[in-house]
């Protein structure tokens, strides 16, 4: 490595040469690991805090039963946190992710009933949500319109189209032909519910991919510094394409177990509250907005936390408008702290010309 040699005021470090600026960036990526470390930690603890406060005041809430429930219904939270993680640390966001959950799997479950076929239904499908998930890719990093505004225009779009084009009606019921998936979610295993197993191997699938391969390792580097992951020679915008064509099929399969779940996919959902659900457990738990930061674990401890919040306003019969106000509230609050934890650097703010 080449140093300036008027600089004189190098050190030793480790029988190497540091530079002065070599140490300043050491010890900033040291103090965000350490501010990342401690926010999961402060999340956890307030989860146990909670968890004990409504096991105390509100009855029935640790029964066995209640925390199947809510064991379950957090499962597919969970799943579309890991999906939403892997593009806001590659610097975006995906606001269609419900529609691509609910429409998609609409549609698999309309064909499979209709005589297609399980397999070819399927196949239809995951090519569907494949092609929502590149269509947001390309307008994102091609065309370089900013991700807020490109999935918040698919989603909407795609919520129209399964209204008044490919579906037949707003809730779906789970066909007799795709009795074959039903363990995806309406099953256990060993006495666990199947869902929960399956979100537990699609954290440990994103925790590999992100931290053991070289794409994964990649997202975070474009998401650090989209400009500098460029100058070094990374795919960058094929990269940002893929990540939104992970989120979508990851999408699908939370909608797999939901709707395996629940005997039927209500696509209505994406009318309802639970895109912000998923971006609060994403920021509360770690991932920052800024982007190359957070992770599968991140994902776990935020998804506990909102979790639980939302369960007990639901014993305690809170509405929905309370419960959105109070959400909304945490959300911004979340948003706030990763905005002084993880603030943005203004130079590689910019996701033009990558």
């Amino acid at each position: 490595m080449l140093f300036d040699c008027s600089d004189v005021n190098e050190s030793h470090h480790g029988g190497r040469l540091v530079s002065p600026a070599k140490k300043s960036a050491q010890s900033g990526t040291l103090k965000r690991k350490a501010i990342k470390l401690d926010q999961q930690a402060i999340v956890f603890l307030l989860f146990v805090l909670v968890f004990i406060v409504f096991t105390i005041a509100l009855p029935g809430f640790s029964s066995l039963g209640n925390l199947v429930a809510m064991l379950r219904s957090i499962s597919v939270l969970g799943i579309l946190g890991l999906g939403m993680a892997i593009v806001v640390i590659g610097r975006g966001i995906d606001l269609s992710m419900v529609a691509t959950m609910a429409v998609p799997t609409a549609l698999i479950m309309t064909l499979a009933g209709s005589g297609v076929g399980l397999w070819p239904a399927l196949l239809i499908g995951l090519l569907f949500a494949a092609l929502v998930g590149v269509l947001n890719g390309i307008f994102v990093a091609y065309a370089e319109i900013p991700a807020l505004f490109v999935t918040l225009a698919m989603g909407l779009g795609l919520a129209g189209l399964g209204q008044v084009g490919i579906l037949k009606s707003d809730m779906v019921p789970w066909p007799d032909q795709m009795n074959a998936l039903l363990w995806l979610g309406g099953a256990d295993i060993a006495g666990i519910p199947s869902s929960i197993v399956i979100v537990t191997l699609v954290a440990v699938g994103v925790w590999l991919f992100l931290k053991h391969t070289k794409v994964g390792l990649f997202i975070y580097a474009i998401g650090d510094n989209p400009n500098g992951a460029r100058t070094t020679g990374m795919p960058v915008r094929p990269i940002m394409v893929f990540q939104y064509v992970l989120a979508a099929l990851i999408a699908v399969l939370a909608g797999l177990v939901m709707a395996s779940s629940n005997s039927l996919m209500d696509t209505r959902i994406y009318n309802l509250s639970l895109i912000y659900d998923i971006i609060l457990v994403v920021v509360l738990g770690g991932v920052g907005l800024s982007g190359g930061r957070g992770g599968v674990l991140s994902v776990v401890v935020g998804t506990l936390l909102v979790g639980t919040i939302i369960n007990g306003m639901t014993i305690l019969n809170l509405t929905l408008d309370v419960q959105n106000l109070f959400k909304g509230i945490v959300l911004l609050i979340a948003i706030a702290l990763d905005s002084i934890l993880n603030p943005r650097n203004e130079e590689t703010a910019q996701q033009g010309d990558i």
